[in-house]
Formats: C-alpha cells, structure tokens, sequence
C-alpha cells in the first residue's frame, strides 16, 4: 500500500478533514504521517500519526493574537513561506512518500512540490469560491506574486483538488471548475446512530468561536454571555486555547470550559453560536442545528460561510461588533421553533449523505497505481503521468 505525507499548518478548522482523510486511509492499509507546525503535534500525535515539525519555516502559533498591518503579514506569510517546502523535500529525504497531500494555502509547499515533481493533491478545508477569491485579488494574493507563486495554477498543477464541503453550500457548486476539482462534502465526525429532532431536545445552546486568536474575539465573546444571561436554555461554552476561561463573566445557567469534545454537546444542542469557520459550522448543520454567525476576520471565510447559511433559511448573520441585545434578539428567534429548524435538518441529512473522507480516500485511489512500500519511491526529477 502507499506511503503518504500530509503537509498542514496551524490554523484551527484546516486539521480535522485532513485527520478525517488520512483516518479512511489508514482504515484501507495505507501508512500515513504529518509535517507541520509544532504546536499540532498535541493534536496529531494523538490521533494516531506520526508527526514531524516543520525545521525551517517561519515561526507561527495560532494561540498568538496578531493584530494590525504586521498580524496580517505575519499571517499571509505562513502561507507564501518557502519553509514548509524545505522542510517538505528534508522529510522525504529522511523517509519517501509516495504522494504528498498539501493544505491548499500552503503555496511554498506546493511551489517546491511541483519544481520536484511529487505526486500531490491539494486539500481545500473551506468554501471553493471563497479561497480562489483569495487568491485572484487582495493581499494574499499580491504576497504570493512577490514569491513567484500563482496559487490557482499550483492547484490545477496537482493530480487533484479535493474541496472537503457540501458543493450546493459553496458559491462555486454550479460553476463549471477545473477537472481535477472535485466536491467530497464535508469529513464528518463522529456522530450518534440517531438523531433527536431538535424541537425534541431541551433548550441548551453551544458557543465556539475560532481556536486561533483573532482580534476582537474575547470582547465578542463576553458580549455572546451577556446576551445569553437569563435565557431559558443551558450554555455550554468552549473558549478554546486562546482564550482562558477564568476572564469572562457568565450567567448561572453556564458552563464554561477551555476545550470540551463537541461531539458530546452537538447531538443534544438546539442553537450554535459561532464565528463562521467552516468545520464548527458544518458539524452543527450535521445535527440539524441552526446558527448564529458572528464573522470574527474580514479576510477569512467567516462571513462568506454565514451568508451562505443565511441564504439557506438556517441561520442569523451578524457583525462582530454587535451588542447583547441584537445578539439576544437573534438567540431567541432561533430556540423557538420555525422555518429555520426545517432548513438546518434539511442541510443537515444532505451533509450526513456524504462523508468527505470516504469519496477521497476513493479518489485518492482511482489515481494510477501507487507503489507499494516494497517498491522504489518517485523520483524527484520525473514529472509523474498521471496529469
């Protein structure tokens, strides 16, 4: 069977539809392993991979807040930093691989990936739409120009793009892409047998904002408690490494903690309060749970995601500066029961329907026979001919 390398970095939401992949594979007998930032490895390790840090690239942490023109340069950098390729072309010094399997951000691994001429698939965690926007225009783009890399073409390079969301969610479904692009759906998680409807479950709401500290995010969040004070629900909130617990005020009817497992709330949850990021979102729509959406950066997916939702009928879109009272006015349309409860379950059949990680790991394998690990490794200095 293969050898393959996931190349990834730290950014919260990216990491579990790439270990919800590499798990599939390594359910069909594949041998998989991780390069990426250091701090991933308390994520990594335990999930049953063998994890190697990155040596050379520049020094990042999600749980570090970067804030103003150089919070943005610093973050834009992790992406266009030749590195990770570096470190990429070391690993398989040390141990070959037989395909490499890249975050579609990480643009300087892509970059050296395609000058050795590795077999690769690019994995896109989020909307489409909204990283090829990304990568046409603004600042990321003009960084990735100063570095002689264009984006869409080390995507549509590479044996396949695998887009690991529900293609009628994502703005580009309709459109007519790239053929080596393909819609998997979402990599799910671990779910109960059966769901509670949720006009069946008692009151009890979830709030989770991003695990990387994002400006603003703890204001946000106190603001989120204050709307929730006295409602006639339970709050289960999640804070997160970034944030420590012990720095918000709540109301009695709280419970509070740095990390707690979601998948032990969601299947009993009737409202989720986020930020937007794609996977917490779409674990929510997996248990026909509506949301509230407060985009928490102007530059990542938060706001593109929540208008999609919104657009749907399953969620309410709100800015991040807004305060209790706009929150609770959202808070309270959505625990009663309407049209929103209808659109949330509907999405959320469609989800469960198809597990990213099973299509693929099919994908994946439908590519022209992988050597066995009794075999010679790719070259580095053969383009491959599977294109």
């Amino acid at each position: 069977m293969a050898r393959i390398l996931f190349v990834t970095w730290d950014g919260g939401g990216n990491l579990p539809p790439a270990l919800g992949i590499a798990r599939e594979l390594q359910k069909r007998g594949h041998s998989v392993r991780f390069l990426g930032h250091a701090l991933q490895r308390s994520q990594i390790a335990p999930a049953g991979f063998p994890f190697e840090p990155y040596r050379t690239a520049r020094p990042w942490q999600s749980t570090t807040e970067h804030r103003g023109a150089n919070g943005l340069f610093a973050s834009l950098s992790v992406f266009t930093d030749p590195g990770p390729g570096r470190d990429l072309l070391d690993s398989l010094d040390r141990e070959p691989a037989d395909l490499i399997v890249i975050d579609c951000l990480l643009l300087g691994v892509l970059q050296a990936a395609q000058k050795a001429h590795l077999p690769r698939v690019v994995l896109v965690h989020t909307f489409y739409e909204f990283v090829e926007r990304a990568m046409r225009s603004g600042p990321a783009q003009v960084l990735a120009r100063l570095h002689g890399q264009d984006p869409l073409a080390l995507w549509k390079a590479s044996d396949l793009v695998l887009v690991a969301t529900d293609k009628h969610l994502d703005p580009a479904g309709p459109r007519r892409l790239h053929p080596s692009i393909h819609h998997i759906g979402a990599v799910h998680h671990p779910m109960p047998a059966t769901l509670t409807p949720v006009p069946y479950r008692e009151p009890r709401v979830l709030v989770s904002l991003s695990t990387t500290n994002l400006p603003g995010q703890h204001r946000a969040l106190q603001s989120i408690l204050d709307a929730l004070n006295g409602i006639t629900a339970h709050t289960v909130v999640t804070t997160g490494p970034s944030i420590i617990p012990d720095t918000l005020t709540s109301g009695p009817n709280t419970e509070t903690h740095g990390f707690l497992p979601h998948d032990t709330v969601l299947p009993r949850a009737t409202l989720v309060i986020g930020h937007g990021g794609h996977d917490t979102t779409l674990r929510g729509l997996a248990h026909d749970v509506p949301l509230v959406v407060m985009p928490m950066h102007p530059l990542a997916d938060h706001r593109m995601i929540g208008r999609a939702l919104e657009t749907q009928g399953a969620a309410q879109c709100l800015h991040p500066a807004d305060g209790p009272d706009r929150i609770r006015a959202a808070v309270d349309a959505l625990l009663n029961d309407g049209p929103h409860r209808a659109a949330a379950a509907n999405l959320g059949k469609r989800i469960r329907a198809h597990n990213g990680a099973t299509r693929a790991a099919d994908l994946i394998e439908t590519l022209p026979p992988l050597p066995t690990h009794t075999d010679t490794a790719p070259t580095k200095t053969k383009e491959p001919s599977r294109r």
